[in-house]
C-alpha cells in the first residue's frame, strides 16, 4: 500500500481528549497511532506532547493560582499568629517551577503511549482520503498513515482579533503568558471570557498592575448573577475592570512599553493607556483549518469552524469522529472529552454501547474568588421552564476562614436553582476552594436528588459546603420554604 502504515485507530491531537481516546482503545486490544503537532504561537512559544491543558491551559493555569492564593495567605498569616512578612513576588522562580512540571507530564505522556505499544507521530497531518492522513514532520519529511476508524481531537487555539492595529505584533494569549521567563509587568487583559478572568485574577495576586477590558457582559455563557459577584470581588481586590470598552489600536513605544488606545462604546470617547504586557482572551478558535477535512468530506459549522457531530462523535463521514473542544457543541473542557473519547474507543471495541452525557457538566472558574456550578443558570431555567416553574433557594454566608483576618465575604453567595415540581435542582456558589466543594453535588444532581433530599442530608461542620444544606430562603418570597410549604 505505497508504504503507508495501517492502524485500527488513528488520534490526530495530542491533548487530553485524543490521549484518553487512543490509550483506552490500546489498552482494549486495537493498534492505535497518534499524531501531534504544535504550531508555534505567533510569539513563537511550543510546547509539548500533551494539548492545552497539560501545556497553556489548566495546569499552569491552576498552578500559577495557587501561587496567587498564597499571596492572600501570607497577609493573613499575622492575624493567625504567624511572624511572615509580605515578600516580593518573583515571577522568575514561579514561572520556572511551573514550566518544569508541565515538562515532566510531557515527557510522562510519552512514556504512557509507550508502555500501551501505541504509536506516536510528531508530524502535522492532513487528509488525503476518508481513510488516509498525511503527517508531515519538522523536517518535511511525508508519513502515511491509514486506519479503519479516525479521532479528531485536535482542539483550539486563542483567536487574536486581526482587526486591531498592533494586535497580533505586540500582543500575546494564554498561549504565550504561561511560559514566559520574566514577568508581564502591568498588563491589560482584553476579554470576558473565565480565561480573561482567571489570568487577570491571578496576575492581581502576584502583585502585578492588571486591568480587564470587556466589551459587554463577562462570563456570558454563566450565571450573570454569579458573574457580577466574581467581577465585583475582583475590583475589590486590585483588579482594575473598564466596562463597555474595546481597543482599537496597539503601539510600540521606546522601552518596549505598549500603548494602547481604546473606546467607551456608550460615549463614543477614546481614551489610551500604557502596559507592559497586553493579554487577548476574547474566545478560541478549532485547529480545522491545516486539516484538508474535504478531501474526507467531513462537514464544519461554517461560522464556528467547528466539526458537525451525532451523539455518537461521528461527523459526516462514519469511521471518522471528532471530540471535545473541536466538535460543535460540546464543553470546552478537559474532563468531558477526556470522558468522551474513552467512552468513544470502549464503543469502537464493541465493550459499550454507553454515549457521552453532557448534561449538567461541573466547571469551575479560578478567579481569586472561585466560582463554581453545575447545571442550568438561574437565566437558563427561567427561559426553559418559565419563571413561575422555577425556584431559587439562596444565601449570603461567611467562611469561617474569612474571619479572623476579617476579610470582605460580601461576594460570598450561595445559590439552588429548583424546579418548584418535582424539585430537581441546579447549584452555585462562590468562595474560597469551590472547585474542590463542586464535584459532590454534580453527582447528587446526576442521580436526580431532589431538593427536599438534598435539605436532609446532614452538613459538615465548619465548612462552606454545609452552606447548602441550610438553604431554606427563597428568592421569590423571601421566606423560609419549610414554613411556606414551597
Amino acid at each position: 500500500m505505497d508504504g503507508r502504515q495501517c492502524y485500527d485507530l488513528l488520534v490526530i491531537g495530542g491533548g487530553s481528549g485524543g490521549l484518553a481516546c487512543a490509550k483506552e482503545a490500546a489498552q482494549l486490544g486495537k493498534k492505535v497511532a497518534v499524531v501531534d503537532y504544535v504550531e508555534p504561537s505567533p510569539r513563537g512559544t511550543r510546547w509539548g506532547l500533551g494539548g492545552t491543558c497539560v501545556n497553556v491551559g489548566c495546569i499552569p493555569k491552576k498552578l500559577m493560582h495557587q501561587a496567587a492564593l498564597l499571596g492572600g495567605m501570607i497577609r493573613d498569616a499575622p492575624h493567625y499568629g504567624w511572624g511572615v512578612a509580605q515578600a516580593p513576588h518573583s515571577w522568575a522562580t514561579l514561572a520556572d517551577a511551573v514550566q518544569n512540571h508541565v515538562k515532566s507530564l510531557n515527557w510522562g505522556h510519552r512514556v504512557q503511549l509507550q508502555d500501551r505499544k501505541v504509536k506516536y507521530f510528531n508530524v502535522k497531518a492532513s487528509f488525503v482520503d476518508t481513510h488516509t492522513v498525511c503527517g508531515v514532520s519538522k523536517g518535511g519529511e511525508e508519513t502515511l498513515l491509514s486506519a479503519e476508524h479516525i479521532v479528531i481531537a485536535t482542539g483550539g487555539r486563542p483567536r487574536y482579533p486581526t482587526h486591531i492595529e498592533g494586535a497580533l505584533e505586540y500582543g500575546i494569549t494564554s498561549d504565550d503568558l504561561f511560559w514566559l521567563k520574566e514577568s508581564p509587568g502591568k498588563t491589560l487583559v482584553v476579554g470576558a471570557s473565565y480565561v480573561a478572568l482567571e489570568c487577570a485574577g491571578l496576575l492581581t495576586g502576584l502583585g502585578l498592575d492588571t486591568t480587564v477590558m470587556i466589551r459587554s457582559v463577562p462570563l456570558r455563557a454563566f450565571d450573570q448573577q454569579m458573574a457580577s459577584l466574581v467581577t465585583e470581588h475582583m475590583a475589590g481586590h486590585g483588579t482594575r475592570i473598564l466596562r463597555g470598552c474595546a481597543p482599537e489600536k496597539v503601539e510600540k513605544l521606546p522601552g518596549q512599553q505598549l500603548r494602547v488606545t481604546w473606546v467607551d462604546l456608550t460615549s463614543d470617547r477614546k481614551d489610551a493607556g500604557t502596559f507592559d504586557t497586553v493579554l487577548w482572551a476574547i474566545g478560541r478558535v478549532p485547529e480545522t483549518a491545516s486539516l484538508n477535512l474535504e478531501k474526507a468530506g467531513v462537514h464544519t459549522n461554517p461560522v464556528t469552524g467547528k466539526i458537525l457531530v451525532d451523539a455518537q462523535e461521528a461527523t459526516s463521514v462514519p469511521h471518522i469522529y471528532a471530540i471535545g473542544d473541536v466538535a460543535e457543541g460540546r464543553p470546552e473542557l478537559t474532563p468531558t472529552a477526556i470522558m468522551a473519547g474513552r467512552l468513544l474507543a470502549q464503543r469502537l471495541s464493541g465493550r459499550t454501547s454507553d454515549l457521552m452525557d453532557y448534561s449538567s457538566v461541573p466547571t469551575t472558574v479560578f478567579t481569586p474568588l472561585e466560582y463554581g456550578c453545575v447545571g442550568l443558570s438561574e437565566e437558563a431555567a427561567v427561559a426553559r421552564h418559565g419563571e413561575e416553574h422555577v425556584e431559587v433557594y439562596h444565601a449570603f454566608y461567611k467562611p469561617l476562614e474569612f474571619t479572623v483576618p476579617q476579610r470582605d465575604a460580601s461576594q460570598c453567595y450561595i445559590k439552588m436553582v429548583c424546579l418548584r415540581e418535582p424539585h430537581s435542582w441546579c447549584w452555585a456558589c462562590t468562595s474560597a476552594q469551590h472547585g474542590e466543594v463542586i464535584q459532590g453535588f454534580a453527582l447528587g444532581i446526576k442521580c436526580g436528588a431532589s431538593y427536599q433530599q438534598l435539605m436532609r442530608t446532614v452538613g459538615i461542620h465548619p465548612t462552606c459546603a454545609e452552606e447548602v444544606a441550610k438553604l431554606r430562603i427563597s428568592k421569590r418570597s423571601g421566606l423560609d420554604p419549610t414554613v411556606t410549604g414551597c
